[in-house]
């Protein structure tokens, strides 16, 4: 997995894998040698699917794109951010089916905070231009936050220190190197630039600050 080059798979290129749980897929976005178990990936959970208990010995980050997800300790409706922290256990299933955006055992040594943001706990906070900012979690450099762009906002070009991480949720995200619709992922290496816009309203997932120089 080569952090130095930009990664991107488009929504029209996914193809779901079946996982060794029954009525659960993945699509693979990256993974770092399998010991490591980092890994970053769509998960899919059909109805009445289930995983094994299990431990996220470095940690886990989710964010429910549908449905609704949920474990023991309750349930999970689309838009909530969750981050399980290093060393904790759950059993996650799903009654009416649910897909994910999930990110395993990539947390920071000292980040060791649960967070569960659903939506009605949300608050948005205005941004640049007309954008709509609402930060999910911050820890260091690293920062997660959705992003709402009206229709034809245009944003400065900038320069990402310490990368950029881009999940864009609903409508179509543009640059000057591409059109993202609607379940594309795109990773920026730490410095990387670009002048991104939107024609039409748009919500985006974003992480910056944990790509290495």
């Amino acid at each position: 997995m080569d952090f130095s080059k930009v990664a991107c798979v488009l929504a029209h290129e996914c193809e779901w894998i079946k996982s060794p749980a029954d009525g659960v897929a993945r699509i693979p976005l990256e993974r770092e040698a399998p010991e490591s178990g980092h890994t970053t990936s769509f998960v899919k959970f059909e109805a009445g699917s289930f995983f094994p208990q299990h431990t996220h010995y470095q940690g886990e980050e989710i964010y429910v794109l549908d449905g609704i997800f949920s474990d023991e300790n309750g349930d999970y409706p689309a838009g909530t951010y969750i981050r399980n922290p290093p060393g904790s256990r759950h059993k996650p299933f799903t009654k009416k089916g649910c897909t994910l955006f999930v990110k395993l055992e990539q947390f920071q040594a000292d980040d060791d905070k649960h967070v569960v943001l659903r939506p009605e706990q949300q608050q948005w906070q205005p941004g640049i231009g007309n954008l709509k900012v609402l930060s999910l979690h911050q820890h260091n450099t690293e920062s997660t936050a959705l992003v709402h762009w009206p229709t034809n906002e245009v944003f400065q070009a900038h320069t990402h220190w310490g990368g950029e991480e881009i999940v864009v949720i609903s409508g179509t995200f543009m640059d000057e190197f591409g059109e993202y619709p609607a379940g594309s992922w795109i990773r920026s290496p730490h410095m990387s630039q670009h002048f991104p816009r939107v024609e039409e309203e748009t919500l985006i997932l974003v992480k910056v600050g944990h790509i290495g120089e």
